[in-house]
């Protein structure tokens, strides 16, 4: 599937800022089914000056800064990008979960080390008894891992209520597991909560839904979660729509959390109060089936 996807952030200020710098991670990875064939930013205005670089978790980041005064920030960037359907083993043939964590506890190689890391709290995602427990209706003993997985995901959309504007960037885990609502990103972390608590290797991962696909979530940045399971790789499970995405997603970014896929952060002097707008919009060049339910 070729999809053109447009991505807009509008800062306005109330005054005038007189310098800004800013990092976006907005470039689509490049992976086995995913490649980027095209990839663009504009910035108004203009930008005193641009680089790039690879952050710790191999995302592509772009850094500039506006030295021009201004009221106004408008970034668009815009990626032309055919995805495959990745290969997914049935669920039920996956290892058992226990000796997935006993694999991962004992890093028997590099993929396995690299993949622990991904089994720890980090800065917005705790772990504890109280997911742990959640997780464990799905995980009983013996259970193969991605089998138990989807179960959670579905889990997860049942009895979570998806309710724009619920929360902000700065509600914790806890909060959302305690309301049972939130929007993808809390899904997302609860969900990467329960897994970690369980011994498991979770990642956040941001990108894109497919335009005018009924997807929960579409029209805007999206995150879904991945686990990693042992000769098949990583796994991208989406609890806010309770599939396994396959085609209709666009990954752009993955880390522990939010905190380090944030698709634009920076820093300004002046501008007083701020109102910031985003439209996504993910066009399919090409007419094919996308994401399978779980």
């Amino acid at each position: 599937m070729l999809y053109r996807a447009n991505h807009t952030t509008r800062y306005q200020y109330s005054e005038t800022v007189s310098t800004c710098h800013n990092e976006v991670r907005l470039k689509p990875r490049t992976l086995a089914s995913q490649k980027l064939e095209n990839f663009r930013i504009a910035v108004t205005p203009s930008p005193h000056s641009f680089a790039d670089r690879k952050d710790y978790f191999g995302n592509d980041v772009r850094y500039f800064c506006v030295l021009e005064p201004h009221t106004e920030l408008i970034l668009t960037a815009s990626s032309t990008v055919r995805v495959t359907p990745q290969e997914i083993p049935p669920p039920g043939s996956t290892p058992a979960w226990e000796r997935v964590r006993e694999y991962l506890r004992q890093a028997p190689d590099w993929e396995a080390l690299r993949a622990y890391e991904f089994t720890a709290e980090s800065p917005l995602v705790p772990v504890g008894r109280e997911y742990e427990a959640y997780a464990r209706e799905s995980f009983f003993k013996g259970r193969p891992v991605l089998e138990a997985a989807v179960e959670l995901c579905s889990r997860i959309h049942r009895d979570f209520v998806y309710l724009p504007s619920s929360t902000t960037i700065d509600t914790s885990v806890a909060e959302v597991f305690r309301t049972r609502r939130g929007v993808c990103q809390d899904f997302a972390h609860v969900m990467i909560a329960m897994l970690r608590s369980l011994g498991l290797a979770a990642r956040y991962v941001s990108g894109y839904l497919r335009s005018g696909a009924q997807y929960t979530g579409a029209e805007a940045s999206h995150a879904w979660v991945s686990l990693f399971v042992p000769s098949s790789g990583w796994i991208d499970l989406d609890p806010t729509n309770r599939v396994i995405p396959t085609d209709g997603h666009l990954t752009l970014a993955w880390g522990r959390d939010y905190q380090d896929v944030t698709p634009v952060k920076g820093v300004s002097l002046g501008g007083g109060q701020h109102v910031v707008t985003v439209e996504v919009r993910v066009v399919a060049l090409e007419q094919a089936p996308s994401s399978a339910a779980v």
